[in-house]
């Protein structure tokens, strides 16, 4: 199968390639890389230096005619959301749009498109929320993620073009980079590395931080493969339905890094500051409609996950 993945150098996209071409796909990545990085590539993938708003888009579907369209490109920091909404529209509503619009006329049969369990929800009564629990988006960043379900909705109805959503939850592991949405566990680790104390952003009924659903990238992989042939115009959770305060699991991260280098003892004292605009205190997702439709569930949790990023952060 053929499949262009937007975002492909990034974090979360570049590992997604390596699933594909791991399975025998023919990958195309299209990355501008502001935030993706070229070690990131995939060397089996062959890449394409291109910006998702680009009018040039169409004319690379033209050429390459993929079957599916895996959708990672976005602006993908909450705080700079609220700081910037309309850089985040721009480039998450009105670059998707982009890419709907080149697609619908080029043979693309599906978009995977990612959204965030972590952020679409709000602050949920629903806990672990599920996808019955009405959206809620208290960012800019969320309200991009939920307009652009409903332009999937539309072109899926007026044009034919298939889609599948995976909400994702906080995905943490190697080549994470210290911001975004989920960039929690990079920033802890980087700090503590270089021998500084990490902040503890919290509210100030919740002084332990607030929680979140941390899932493994390995854990994602093996749902954007699995996204590729089921969850026709369907959202799906992913995540572990777990949830853990964000004290917790600096703790996890603390103990993981110690086990392989010395740490200062002083450094397990954490900075406490004000939650920001856009956090939300809590967020967990239930995950059993991705375990029936996708046949989906995540296998590592957090001590392993961890481990797995520690080994891959010292270079082991």
């Amino acid at each position: 199968m053929k499949i262009m993945v937007t975002g492909g150098a990034g974090f979360i996209g570049s590992n997604v390639v390596d699933a594909y071409v791991a399975e025998g796909h023919d990958v195309i990545v299209v990355d501008n890389l502001y935030s993706g990085k070229v070690e990131n590539l995939n060397p089996g993938a062959r890449f394409c230096l291109l910006d998702i708003r680009s009018g040039e888009m169409k004319k690379l579907l033209e050429l390459e005619r993929p079957e599916v369209i895996n959708h990672h490109a976005a602006q993908i920091s909450v705080p700079y959301s609220v700081e910037d909404p309309r850089f985040d529209a721009d480039i998450n509503i009105q670059g998707f749009v982009n890419i709907l619009e080149s697609a619908r006329d080029t043979g693309v049969r599906k978009v995977i498109f990612i959204s965030s369990g972590g952020a679409i929800y709000g602050e949920a009564e629903e806990y672990p929320t599920s996808e019955n629990c009405p959206v809620q988006p208290l960012s800019p960043y969320a309200i991009a993620k939920s307009v652009s379900e409903d332009f999937l909705y539309f072109y899926r109805h007026q044009y034919g073009l298939d889609y599948t959503v995976l909400r994702y939850a906080n995905i943490y592991g190697p080549r994470q980079i210290p911001h975004g949405e989920a960039g929690v566990v990079a920033i802890f680790m980087d700090q503590l590395i270089a021998g500084k104390k990490c902040k503890l952003f919290h509210f100030p009924e919740d002084p332990a931080g607030m929680i979140r659903d941390y899932c493994f990238v390995e854990d994602i992989k093996d749902a954007n493969v699995k996204a590729l042939e089921k969850g026709s115009g369907q959202a799906f959770n992913i995540g572990t339905g777990i949830g853990t305060r964000t004290r917790d699991l600096f703790d996890k991260v603390f103990d993981a890094l110690k086990e392989r280098i010395e740490l200062p003892q002083e450094l397990a004292d954490m900075e406490c500051h004000e939650a920001r605009p856009g956090d939300l205190k809590r967020s967990c997702l239930n995950v059993e409609k991705a375990r029936e439709g996708l046949g989906w569930q995540a296998n590592y949790d957090l001590e392993q996950g961890l481990a797995r990023t520690v080994d891959w952060r010292l270079g082991s």
